[in-house]
This record gives C-alpha cells, sequence and structure tokens, in this order.
C-alpha cells in the first residue's frame, strides 16, 4: 500500500493537473510565438516553417491513425492535392491566393469521401498497401498531364506577398501555419473528450465489437479520414503559397507519408502533442542532416534508426513512454497485499495485534462447540 507521503503528492498531482495542463499549454504557446526573435536568422526561420508544416501533417494524419489506428502511408496524395489545388485555381482562374486554398481544401475533402468509402473496407496490411497504391496514382497522373499540372516539370505559384522580403515572407508564413496548427490540435482534443471520439477509439480497439455495439463504423471512419485528409490538404496548400515552386515527385512523396507515420510514432500516436514532438525531432534531425550531408541518403538511414530505437525502448511514444515511467515513479515503494507471503503477512499480523486463535479453537466454534 502507497505510503502517506507518496498518497498525499498523488492527490497533490491530481488536485493540480488541470492547472500543470493549462502552465504547459501556456509555455507552449509562449515558446511558438517567441522561436522568430530567438532564430533571427532566415534560413533558421524557413527551417522553422518547414517543420512547423510537418507538424500540421502529422497531426492531421493523426485524426485518422491516432482515433482510428488505421496506419496510412499514402497521406502525401492529399498534401499534393492540396498544393497542386491551389496552384490551380490560383493560376488557371486567377483566385486569391487564401481562397485558393481554402477552396483547394473543400475540393481534397470531396474527393476523400470516395476514396475514404473505397479504401476503408480493407483492414492492416491491406490498407497500408491500398493507400500506397493511391499515391502512386495520383503521382502518375500528375507527371503525365503535361498540358494541366505542367508534368515533371512542375508548377510555379505567385507569392501571395510580393512586397515582403524573404524574411519577412517566412515570417508571415510561420505565424499562419502556428495558427492553423493550433485550430488542428483544439480540435483533435475537443473530439478526444467527445462521444464521437470515444466511439473512433472503440473502433481502433475492436472495430467489430464497435459494430456489435451499434455504432456506424464506416460512417465514423470515413468522417475521421475526410478531416485528416482536409488538414494535410491544408498543409499543402500553405507549402505552395510559401515555397512557390511544385515539383510532383516531391508534393506526391511516398517518403513524406512516411515521415507523417514516423513522426506521430516518435512522439506518440494517441497523445494530442505526439505529432508535435516528434515533427520537431525528425522535423530538426532532416533538416540537419540535408545541411551538412546535402542530397546523400544518409537522413534515411538516421531516421530508420530513430524509428528502430523508439519501437525497441518506447513502442508507443516518446510522450506515453514518458508518463508510464512518471507513473512508475509515483508508484515506486507502493506494495500490493498479492506480493506478501504468508509468512510475511502472519509476520505483519502479530507485530499489529494479538494473535488469531490457533485451528481446534476455530474447530470448536464451527462445530458447535464440540472438540
Amino acid at each position: 500500500m502507497p505510503s502517506a507521503s507518496e498518497t498525499d503528492v498523488m492527490h497533490r498531482l491530481a488536485r493540480y493537473a488541470p492547472v500543470l495542463r493549462m502552465g504547459g499549454v501556456s509555455a507552449l504557446i509562449v515558446i511558438g510565438l517567441s522561436v522568430p526573435s530567438a532564430l533571427g536568422n532566415p534560413y533558421l526561420l524557413s527551417a522553422a516553417v518547414v517543420i512547423l508544416n510537418y507538424a500540421l501533417c502529422a497531426t492531421g494524419w493523426n485524426f485518422m491513425g491516432g482515433f482510428t489506428g488505421y496506419i496510412s502511408f499514402g497521406h502525401a496524395a492529399y498534401f499534393g492535392l492540396g498544393a497542386y489545388g491551389t496552384a490551380l485555381l490560383i493560376n488557371r482562374l486567377d483566385l486569391a491566393p487564401f481562397l485558393a486554398v481554402a477552396l483547394a481544401v473543400l475540393i481534397v475533402s470531396v474527393i476523400a469521401v470516395p476514396v475514404g468509402f473505397a479504401a476503408l473496407r480493407l483492414r492492416g496490411a491491406s490498407f497500408v498497401i491500398g493507400t500506397i497504391a493511391f499515391v502512386l496514382i495520383i503521382l502518375l497522373v500528375f507527371q503525365s498531364w503535361n498540358s494541366f499540372t505542367g508534368g515533371s516539370s512542375g508548377m510555379e505559384v505567385p507569392r501571395p506577398f510580393p512586397e515582403l522580403t524573404r524574411p519577412e515572407h517566412h515570417l508571415r508564413f510561420y505565424y499562419l501555419y502556428l495558427g492553423l496548427l493550433a485550430f488542428a490540435l483544439l480540435l483533435w482534443w475537443l473530439i478526444d473528450r467527445s462521444q464521437f471520439g470515444l466511439r473512433l477509439k472503440g473502433i481502433r480497439e475492436d472495430e467489430d465489437k464497435a459494430r456489435a455495439l451499434g455504432v456506424p463504423t464506416m460512417e465514423y471512419k470515413v468522417v475521421a479520414f475526410v478531416l485528416s485528409a482536409a488538414f494535410t490538404a491544408a498543409a499543402g496548400g500553405l507549402y505552395a503559397l510559401w515555397f512557390g515552386d511544385l515539383d510532383p515527385v516531391f508534393q506526391f512523396s511516398i517518403l513524406l507519408g512516411a515521415y507523417m507515420v514516423l513522426m506521430a510514432l516518435v512522439g506518440g500516436i494517441r497523445s494530442l502533442f505526439g505529432p508535435l514532438l516528434g515533427a520537431v525531432i525528425v522535423g530538426y534531425a532532416l533538416e540537419y542532416f540535408k545541411l551538412n550531408y546535402g542530397d546523400t541518403q544518409i537522413h534515411l538511414a538516421a531516421t530508420g534508426l530513430l524509428l528502430v530505437l523508439v519501437v525497441l525502448f518506447m513502442p508507443d511514444g516518446i510522450i506515453p513512454g514518458a508518463r508510464e515511467l512518471a507513473n512508475r515513479h509515483l508508484r515506486s515503494g507502493q506494495t500490493s497485499i498479492r506480493e506478501e507471503t504468508q509468512e510475511e503477512l502472519l509476520a505483519s499480523q502479530r507485530s499489529s495485534g494479538p494473535e488469531p486463535p490457533s485451528q481446534p479453537a476455530f474447530s470448536a466454534t464451527v462445530n458447535g462447540g464440540r472438540p
């Protein structure tokens, strides 16, 4: 049993848990807003924009993977569709840049509905292969349709703020990404605490049982799938406006989808801030290796090694793993009565009071006073 001091600590932590959470969120907001002034370097600021782009993609992916347990490696399709949709709406229809982003997200969401109904009939490895096949098909279409998408030559996107210098451009998009990421995290948090989120997690734990209990599993999965695709497409649309030059090989890269999965796994696939933490770690590592080793593939080896280490030592991710370590530390010294041997239990009873009655007395009581 826990000692009085341990019980007091646990009660205090439970009492102040909301305050601690609010303090942690406030600290994240302050850090996020102060990063640009702390960096001061245009290149570092552009790297921060890339990391926020990864964070938004991974958080968007987590609407599907975190709630339902379906692992999609094809989310680069929605990132690329969001980017190219934005570019096409600006270049072909002359729409305002951010109106084009919003309309591209809406179009991608509509496309995701039939794709979701088709793909989510599959499970496990079949679902993974289906998502990879989808992104490869989209890549082939955008590479081959020269007259519409520009083909392998890609497509240029006009800058939405032509009057700004390059550092000011990075700063503007840093805050745009930060605001959209905050909205995605807030929506994920609200769903996590809703009946809708509870039923999604029921699908994740046992889909057949959830269906047997009356949950419309297909409809719920499709809603999560569309939300996931929408936020990933929004990240792609902002990327098109920020970077200004699209290449189908990059926009529809399977590696990008794999990075989303890796970031969510590293931070914690079922936690709110897991994909954000994973994006900071993996995104920083990718930028570091690309800066120091150029176009070599050493960054792929490094990210693969990181994934192996996380799977071996923290299979649930860093945040759940750290939470479990903290719980173990709080429970250290606690002893379950089942762990005590019979001799230890008898000894503790003798030391705390009179000895229990002997067996003959017990027998006499049971037998109505007869020895």
